[in-house]
């Protein structure tokens, strides 16, 4: 007996995440830059919230 596997989930495209990235975090990149000042950013909890929306309204409009 084998066990079944779910099929991953398609990975979203790097130009909607970097789209979400900019707009909600004002994010240029994000590629590591091996600095903490480039890699480490404040953000506000309503920002991470927008963002989270934007991902997952992305999500349910992607063809399935």
């Amino acid at each position: 007996m084998t066990a079944k596997t779910a099929t991953p989930a398609k990975a979203p495209s790097e130009a909607l995440l970097l789209e979400i990235a900019a707009k909600h975090f004002h994010l240029d990149t994000l590629e590591t830059r091996n600095s903490d000042d480039l890699d480490f950013h404040d953000v506000a909890v309503w920002s991470i919230r927008a963002a989270l929306e934007a991902a997952f309204a992305a999500g349910q409009a992607a063809p399935r």
